[in-house]
């Protein structure tokens, strides 16, 4: 969007007057402080965030660089460096998903930071090959991403030492090591730097990054991902209650309360039966400790299945 018609749009939407009921004016801009205050105020504002999976984070932080910007510096090493720094930034971010388990306070992490961090590579890199020295600044590298561009963001202590750890265990010679391979996490799929040329090949080593990812890989607990998708149900479920209209109406919206009722009779029709336990203890004589876990654990399923069922026909 050109800056300078700004002006001229927030005139056209003042004079807008009686607008029809099914009328919206959707803007995708980049932030920009010339943007005026009066559309602002009138506006509601949507703001993206980052993608969820480590897989997409990786994704849209590496689509941020072109084998043109790999061609500016002459060290083989910048390409896999970029690539470690997008894993960073997307570890990070994956972070925030787990609350308090996983930051004890939210921190806005952005491209900007991530741009600032692989130009900062870059210029090391640069320097080196100058000086023809082999030797990367790796302390400084660290220190410098890890306390000045995404520390300087970090307030709590703890927090500060997990994202430092992060980068010890990332960003170092060990990672070019041809004896021993180098893998940033092994929990449920090793997840290693790719030996790639270019971005064509490296899109594809990415796309190979499984969908879901156990909070391990990020040095966490698995049951630090229960609140996460907890509180992701949660918020499904507020939202899509909150698009509904209260009321029917000529142009076909749907009622709130029908749309809860089919919902709920829809999960309803899908619920199992509840396990006929009384007679599965008929079929075992003496049973083993892995059937007496089982003969528990089908008690509690039921006691699940009977509150679910209940739920529903209240709901």
């Amino acid at each position: 969007m050109l800056a300078s018609w700004l002006k001229t749009l927030e005139a056209i939407i003042e004079n807008l007057g009686k607008a029809d009921k099914g009328f919206r004016l959707w803007l995708t801009t980049m932030p920009t402080d010339k943007f005026p205050l009066g559309i602002l105020q009138k506006s509601l504002k949507v703001v993206t965030e980052p993608p969820d999976g480590l897989g997409a984070n990786v994704m849209q932080n590496f689509s941020k660089m072109s084998d043109e910007i790999f061609e500016t510096c002459p060290k083989a090493e910048f390409k896999q460096m970029v690539y470690v720094l997008s894993f960073f930034h997307a570890t990070i971010q994956e972070r925030k998903k787990y609350g308090k388990i996983g930051w004890n306070c939210a921190y806005d992490f952005n491209d900007g930071d991530f741009k600032i961090s692989w130009r900062l590579i870059q210029l090391y890199l640069n320097k080196a090959a100058e000086k023809n020295d082999e030797n990367l600044p790796w302390e400084t590298l660290r220190y410098l991403i890890g306390e000045s561009m995404y520390g300087g963001r970090v307030t709590d202590d703890w927090d500060r030492r997990v994202l430092s750890t992060y980068l010890d265990e990332f960003l170092g010679d060990f990672i070019f090591d041809q004896n021993q391979k180098f893998y940033f996490s092994r929990a449920d799929y090793d997840y290693v730097i790719p030996t790639c040329t270019n971005m064509e090949e490296f899109n594809i080593a990415i796309e190979e990054i499984p969908l879901f990812t156990s909070p391990g890989v990020f040095g966490l607990h698995s049951n630090a991902e229960i609140s996460y998708f907890t509180n992701a149900a949660k918020s499904l479920w507020f939202n899509t209650l909150k698009m509904q209209t209260s009321d029917g109406g000529s142009s076909g919206a749907v009622n709130k309360e029908e749309y809860i009722e089919k919902v709920a009779q829809d999960v309803y029709d899908k619920l199992p039966e509840v396990f006929d336990i009384y007679n599965i203890r008929k079929h075992i004589d003496t049973p083993s400790p892995t059937q007496i876990v089982l003969l528990q654990e089908l008690e509690r399923f039921n006691m699940l299945l009977e509150l679910m069922q209940q739920s529903l026909l209240d709901l």
